[in-house]
């Protein structure tokens, strides 16, 4: 779902970066308990956003989007 979103955002993000945002992503998936794809593809958008604009620290992006 990151990569897809990272894909469609047409950014550029280094490995450990995706990595990043894909565990802040299943961490709140799993957290919320997120099921639709509607609902994923709009948390993977917001992880995305947020890293892009300075909010680069794990912890702080879950705490941001929890």
């Amino acid at each position: 779902m990151i990569r897809s979103q990272i894909r469609e955002a047409q950014t550029v993000l280094s490995d450990e970066e995706v990595d990043l945002c894909q565990r802040v992503f299943d961490h709140i998936v799993s957290v919320q308990q997120i099921k639709t794809d509607a609902e994923r593809e709009d948390l993977a958008a917001q992880v995305i956003h947020s890293f892009q604009h300075g909010v680069k620290n794990e912890e702080a992006l879950m705490r941001l989007l929890i």
